[in-house]
């Protein structure tokens, strides 16, 4: 795709792009002024980082109308640079599909549904993908992790179908996607770094898997793809920032760095899913107590009520 060699220019002060990569004229979607402001104020914020941001392939994205834009997941900080990208292709917007639970706050809710956001409800996803398959019908550029949570080993994890069977049901394109270097600000039971640390990151978008309507075969050359892709990137990532040493929390078992691997890693995510399952369990037996103390509540007060009238019905019969 792209080797060290590669000339690349500074476009909106933070973003390195080949200098052939064509400069478009902002899409219509930048007339929907709350993420547009919302997209300024996260360049700005990166900006301020003093991130340097490369992207390459970013021609592989559409100019217009719906794709589906399938990312490799390592940070929390991935949301907000899966857009880049899209960015770079006249302005475009990703409308992302995340975990319902992003959006339990009413203020959280009412901007991922005014910026077309997508909530997945991991127990019912059916529902989530024929609303992201309106999305891409409607011309929209949709965002998936197909890992489905963060990876805490940075490699590609196993994927869910999900991305392939939208890109079927819609007929869209479906689009690879890795980000290496943001492992480096916020990952999932890391330290985060959110100041002015300079960070280097390169994301690279790849050309469209051909997809067959078989969405577990689609899924397995969608992550090949992404592995082959993540590799490039950390080879191109090493070449223009490194050497690094060994031993450091952001590089993964596999380069000698201290990340758990993916075995271990994968373990980790056993045990968190049951804690949370022991957690919702003991929340929804706390929860049946206290709706059981509230219907004995009220039958009692009933039962003293009922005893009362009856009581009075006596006296009055006795007088």
């Amino acid at each position: 795709m792209v080797n060290s060699n590669t000339a690349l220019e500074l476009r909106d002060r933070i973003f390195w792009v080949p200098v052939d990569l064509e400069r478009l004229p902002p899409h219509k979607e930048r007339t929907e002024r709350l993420y547009a402001g919302i997209i300024s104020l996260a360049r700005n914020i990166m900006q301020a980082q003093g991130l340097r941001i490369t992207v390459l392939g970013a021609e592989n994205i559409p100019a217009d109308g719906g794709a589906v834009l399938a990312m490799n997941h390592t940070s929390y900080y991935d949301f907000i640079l899966g857009g880049v990208p899209a960015y770079l292709r006249g302005k475009r917007m990703v409308r992302f599909m995340a975990k319902k639970e992003i959006f339990g706050n009413s203020f959280i809710e009412w901007l991922g549904k005014k910026m077309k956001h997508i909530p997945v409800d991991r127990s019912a996803g059916g529902s989530s993908i024929s609303v992201a398959v309106d999305s891409i019908k409607d011309g929209n550029l949709v965002g998936i992790f197909p890992e489905a949570t963060i990876s805490r080993s940075f490699e590609i994890k196993d994927m869910k179908n999900g991305a392939a069977r939208i890109a079927n049901a819609a007929d869209a394109p479906l689009l690879p996607m890795v980000c290496w270097g943001s492992q480096r600000i916020y990952p999932k039971g890391g330290e985060k770094n959110l100041g002015r640390s300079k960070t280097p990151i390169i994301m690279m978008v790849g050309e469209a898997i051909p997809t067959t309507g078989d969405a577990d075969k689609d899924t397995d050359a969608l992550y090949f793809a992404m592995k082959s892709m993540l590799e490039q990137a950390r080879q191109l990532y090493d070449e223009r920032y490194g050497p690094f040493e060994d031993g450091l929390a952001w590089r993964p078992a596999s380069m000698n760095g201290a990340a758990p691997s993916l075995e271990e890693a994968n373990r980790m995510d056993a045990a968190d899913r049951a804690a949370r399952a022991a957690r919702k369990a003991k929340e929804a037996e706390q929860k049946a107590a206290k709706d059981a103390r509230k219907q004995e509540d009220k039958l009692a007060k009933r039962a003293q009520k009922q005893l009362k009238k009856m009581a009075s019905r006596a006296r009055k019969e006795q007088q």
